[in-house]
């Protein structure tokens, strides 16, 4: 099992869980966030006077998803974030050794699994309710 933390554009959230929910990825969080890669901020101006901004908002989806759906989580957002332009954003990717859901105790791969999700789709395995 794989963590995948994206930074993306704010106006790229909604194109970004479009593109998730195409392929199967149900589950994710979503966090409103500040900060800055190799664009390093913006000049802004306001009455005459400039200014730097460069701690910038952008958004960032977590998902924790089978090792084998990385590569096409990864393509979707890409597909769906990329303008081509400094600031589109980028993506870690981290191994997880345990899940546990909570109410039901099941563990590993079956307490990632929601109904008609990416591994369901693909017949990997099939979700208890």
């Amino acid at each position: 099992m794989k963590k995948l933390e994206a930074f993306i554009r704010e106006e790229a959230l909604e194109d970004v869980k479009d593109a998730l929910k195409a392929i199967g990825i149900i589950g994710m969080n979503v966090h409103e966030v500040r900060g800055h890669g190799r664009q390093g901020g913006m000049e802004m101006s306001w009455r005459g006077s400039s200014y730097e901004v460069d701690l910038l908002p952008k958004m960032q989806i977590n998902i924790v998803l089978s090792e084998h759906n990385v590569e096409k989580a990864v393509g979707a957002i890409t597909s769906a974030a990329r303008t081509g332009k400094e600031g589109d954003g980028v993506i870690f990717i981290y191994p997880v050794d345990e899940i546990i859901r909570i109410r039901t105790g099941e563990r590993g791969r079956e307490a990632l699994m929601y109904p008609d999700d990416i591994d369901v789709r693909r017949g990997d395995a099939s979700p208890k309710s």
